[in-house]
């Protein structure tokens, strides 16, 4: 059997839209307000996870994603065989400043929590039970060349079957999660190989450039 890696299926949440491989599943109409949109989004796709309300809203934007993307897909069953490689421009800045905000009074220990970017792993790895290899890294802007390098080199040297890996970011009403399911596998076309090339096509397809 060959190892190649297709890309499996991918989910795109921004401007009050959720979409999974292009197609449009859920419009909210209201005016565009981050806290407003994830829990619409939330309740629409009845996650129906209690933890969600006590999340920042960049662990709320992963956790529709991931749930959007892996939604009637098969995943190996192993826990460690899935792992989770995301990105973003603006960390965790969104919690910092409401965290900041709250020194003033009394530092709130449930904002200091998310002060970190990588915590949005921590809560879907939780979420689907995932104990796989995980990295959060910080780029101006989406690199889709490093990010098909790294996960590259995770399937080539751990026992990663499948990986979760795209852009996670949010600041106040400003979000964006383009998510991509990996996978290695014998059955490919050409349109679904895991490549620099298709993850930037998807990419910018989801920001309306061609």
């Amino acid at each position: 059997m060959t190892d190649n890696k297709k890309i499996a299926a991918w989910c795109v949440v921004k401007n009050n839209t959720v979409s999974k491989n292009g197609r449009v599943l859920f419009e909210f109409e209201k005016e565009k307000n981050a806290d407003a949109f994830l829990l619409a989004a939330y309740q629409h796709f009845t996650i129906n996870y209690p933890k969600f309300y006590k999340m920042d809203n960049l662990c709320k934007l992963g956790i529709i994603a991931t749930e959007v993307l892996l939604k009637d897909e098969v995943v190996n069953a192993d826990p460690y065989a899935t792992g989770i490689v995301l990105s973003n421009s603006n960390a965790s800045l969104d919690a910092d400043i409401k965290y900041y905000d709250s020194v003033a009074n009394i530092p709130s220990p449930a904002l200091f929590v998310y002060t970190l970017p990588n915590i949005v792993i921590g809560e879907i790895s939780i979420k689907y039970s995932s104990k796989g290899e995980n990295a959060f890294f910080i780029f101006d802007s989406f690199d889709a060349g490093f990010i098909t390098q790294y996960v590259n080199n995770l399937f080539e040297t751990t026992v990663l079957q499948t990986c979760i890996c795209g852009w996670v970011d949010l600041l106040k009403n400003d979000y964006e999660a383009v998510l991509f399911l990996v996978e290695k596998t014998a059955a490919i076309k050409e349109s679904e190989v895991f490549t620099k090339e298709n993850l930037n096509n998807i990419y910018h397809t989801s920001n309306g450039k061609s």
